[in-house]
């Protein structure tokens, strides 16, 4: 089940950059822990130092501008928007209790996850550039 969910995850951010100050791909996480996730616990998984900024999102405002299709987007700007509306979607389908952890201040390591039916945590991390 777990490998189901990381291929469609896979299949559905194949491709796709986060748009920031620099435009990063998506990577598969997995964790094989059911303990909580805090802001603690997750920079304890992730190697980043104690007292780092965590900010949490939900995945609706993490995703908000990418899922938003505007009047002046042209075709592959609307095809990209779709594509990132398929993976909120394919997230929320297959992941309970999902959050978004943004840990950093310029540069910005994002953790987009949530539960997995088996009671493990995965989703995605990403990278953002934010001055």
């Amino acid at each position: 089940m777990t490998e189901s969910i990381a291929t469609q995850l896979k299949q559905a951010s194949k491709g796709l950059l986060f748009l920031s100050e620099s435009d990063a791909p998506f990577e598969v996480i997995s964790w094989q822990t059911q303990e909580q996730l805090t802001p603690t616990k997750l920079l304890e998984l992730t190697e980043h130092p104690p007292d780092a900024p965590v900010e949490l999102r939900t995945v609706d405002e993490f995703f908000a501008i990418a899922t938003q299709e505007e009047d002046w987007h042209d075709e592959d700007e609307r095809e990209t928007v779709k594509r990132f509306q398929n993976l909120v979607s394919v997230l929320k389908q297959n992941l309970s209790q999902l959050q978004v952890y943004r840990v950093g201040s310029t540069d910005i390591d994002a953790y987009i996850v949530g539960v997995t039916p088996s009671g493990n945590w995965m989703g995605l991390s990403t990278q953002l550039v934010e001055t």
